[in-house]
């Protein structure tokens, strides 16, 4: 998976300078660019679109009239419009905007990033406990669909303003028929890097969840799949499990023989 490109910018806020938009038709207002959320490519920004909060991601005017960057584009629309789970940001549409161009239109994202809050030491147990549970369950969501992606960092996880939900930004600019065992321990080891940046900050020692980050920094003795990785977050592993099928087999033929018997 490449390196993630987003220079990350520390929060969404609607209180950016905003840039002059003709739109006769009144559907497109208070467009707004967020320069610190740039990538190589593109420029992001926020937008009302018929008076509604959205996100857009389109190609930076250098490259807007070339056709590889344009399919480069639809490719990432075609590829993240079929996500669909509630710790990614949803993309909802293609269009053309008026003094932006071809556009992402995707939900509008208000609230911080894991990176701002770890600078800002905002750090709280739910924000804790949604890496250990949603960040999890979206990083399942992008393996199981084949998704190729930007490496997962602190400026892409951000958490909503009110209740501090997860979202996944920048996810998914390719799909493939399958991903590599590569793919995968790169997704882990990400994991692990994040998990031990928040563990740093905070100001209690949490060591089942910091030999957890190491392991999935430990190239030669990793998790082997996100499941793993899950269940012993869950204080489970999958041998328990087995073994716990194995006893209930044993069990159930054990009562199935004696049934039979009388």
């Amino acid at each position: 998976m490449l390196q993630n490109p987003t220079q990350g910018k520390a929060y969404i806020s609607k209180e950016e300078k905003k840039i002059p938009i003709d739109d006769p038709s009144g559907k497109w207002s208070d467009l707004t660019l967020l320069p610190e959320w740039e990538e190589n490519f593109y420029n992001v920004y926020t937008v009302r679109k018929h008076g509604k909060w959205v996100m857009l991601k389109a190609l930076k005017p250098q490259y807007a009239s070339q056709e590889e960057y344009r399919r480069m584009l639809e490719k990432e629309f075609d590829t993240r419009y079929n996500l669909a789970h509630p710790n990614i940001v949803m993309v909802n549409d293609l269009e053309d905007v008026p003094g932006v161009g071809r556009a992402i239109i995707t939900d509008d994202v208000y609230g911080y990033s894991l990176r701002r809050l770890i600078d800002e030491k905002r750090l709280t147990p739910k924000i804790v406990h949604r890496l250990q549970t949603q960040l999890l369950d979206a990083m399942e969501y992008i393996q199981e669909n084949h998704i190729v992606h930007h490496t997962i960092t602190p400026d892409t996880i951000i958490f909503t303003e009110y209740n501090e939900n997860l979202k996944l930004i920048d996810v998914g600019y390719d799909q493939t028929s399958s991903l590599s065992a590569q793919d995968t321990r790169t997704d882990i080891q990400s994991y692990g890097d994040v998990l031990s940046e928040v563990l740093d900050n905070l100001p209690a020692p949490l060591p089942r969840l910091r030999k957890i980050a190491n392991r999935c920094r430990d190239k030669s003795n990793s998790f082997s799949s996100i499941t793993d990785l899950q269940l012993a977050v869950e204080r489970r592993n999958s041998s328990t499990i087995y073994i716990f099928l194995c006893v209930f087999i044993a069990v159930m033929v054990g009562l199935l023989v004696w049934l039979s018997l009388h």
